[in-house]
């Protein structure tokens, strides 16, 4: 077998592609994409205008692009898209999709039969929807996300200390309580109108791509409407594809995204968990010099001293071994965790040996 490069997907990147999704989905070389968030058509079924008490007129959902004959005509249409992005998913991507009750329960079946695997259903609940003017239903107040990993064993990204950090140290709940598309986020047409009906937020796309994603990493948006999805990445320094098949919300999605002004690398760093980040052996911090081979090591207390050893072992009087196994024995417990127990002298202070560690780690990072 022949030498097989990776297909170039950086043509695409930061691109509107102009027409219809499935026939430009095709054009995507398969394997490429980090995450695919979806919006697709709702398929509503309005069977006449929506208007308030007063008779006016509601600015609904009745284009024509949100129009299916049949439901059997939207899940052909959803199996095609959904179908192509899986193909263009890297094996361990994922995708989001969101939708209402009108279609995400179909949608959700079919991804599902075609072997995407949903790890959470969001709930989008939105602080001021639209009210039910007709009275004879509850009103709908949120949306739902469903994302899932394009196979089940896939080793999705998933940002988890970044979004417990974002939430105040809480776990992220798969709640989300966010406002619609209002003020000066609203685009609109030149009749001062809202230029797309179902314009999202970009706190919702912020939340999708700072927990899903990497900086670098590319997201597809096959329903790029007037381009959330395209100035989220932006900011947060990802790149986008955008799909869409009307010019006048392609074009303005392209001033849009012109006039987003891309964040720094450093503010683009996330909290990462201890298992997340590279393993150091504490016999690296001896070859660094930032510990030495007959220095001591002290509890937080210096009331118990062991000694550095050249292979990385520690020793007091009557046992020798790792900094984890010699921290469990002074204290008679069953584990430790040296790197927090264990502490060696720098001039006047006492410093945490995982505070070299840490240092040991920035420089590798800065070297990468």
């Amino acid at each position: 077998m022949g030498y097989q490069t990776r297909p170039d997907i950086r043509p695409l990147q930061d691109r509107i592609l102009v027409g219809d999704c499935i026939t430009e989905l095709k054009k995507i070389p398969a394997g490429t994409v980090d995450l695919v968030f979806a919006d697709p058509p709702y398929n509503l079924q309005l069977s006449g205008g929506l208007t308030r008490p007063d008779q006016s007129k509601v600015d609904a959902v009745d284009d024509h692009w949100d129009q299916f004959e049949s439901f059997e005509a939207y899940d052909r249409f959803t199996k095609g898209w959904l179908a192509e992005c899986r193909r263009v998913l890297k094996p361990d991507g994922a995708l989001w999709v969101i939708g209402s009750y009108h279609n995400i329960f179909r949608v959700g079946s079919i991804l599902q039969d075609m072997g995407f695997w949903i790890l959470n259903d969001v709930v989008w609940r939105k602080t001021n929807p639209m009210p039910n003017f007709r009275g004879r239903r509850f009103t709908n107040a949120h949306e739902t996300l469903i994302w899932a990993s394009r196979d089940a064993d896939a080793r999705y990204t998933f940002n988890y200390e970044a979004m417990k950090v974002f939430n105040d140290d809480l776990q992220m709940r798969s709640d989300w309580t966010l406002s619609l598309c209002t003020g000066a986020e609203r685009l609109k047409n030149a009749d001062g109108d809202k230029l797309h009906p179902t314009q999202k937020p970009e706190a919702l796309l912020h939340r999708v791509l700072l927990s899903t994603t990497k900086p670098g990493d590319t997201v597809l948006d096959p329903f790029f409407g007037t381009g959330t999805t395209g100035a989220a990445a932006k900011a947060l320094g990802r790149h986008f594809i955008g799909i869409e098949r009307e010019d006048d919300y392609a074009e303005a999605a392209l001033a849009r995204i012109d006039a987003v002004k891309r964040l720094p690398p450093e503010a683009l760093q996330v909290t990462t968990s201890k298992r997340a980040e590279p393993r150091i052996p504490f016999g690296s911090l001896i070859e660094r010099g930032l510990v030495k081979a007959g220095d001591m090591l002290f509890d937080p207390s210096t009331r118990i001293a062991a000694r550095v050893r050249a292979d990385g072992s520690i020793a007091i009087k009557d046992a020798s071994g790792s900094i984890h196994k010699i921290g469990a024995h002074v204290q008679g417990a069953e584990a430790c965790n040296g790197w927090t127990f264990w502490h060696v002298k720098k001039g006047a202070n006492l410093v945490p040996i995982d505070m070299l560690r840490q240092q040991l780690r920035a420089e590798m990072a800065a070297a990468a």
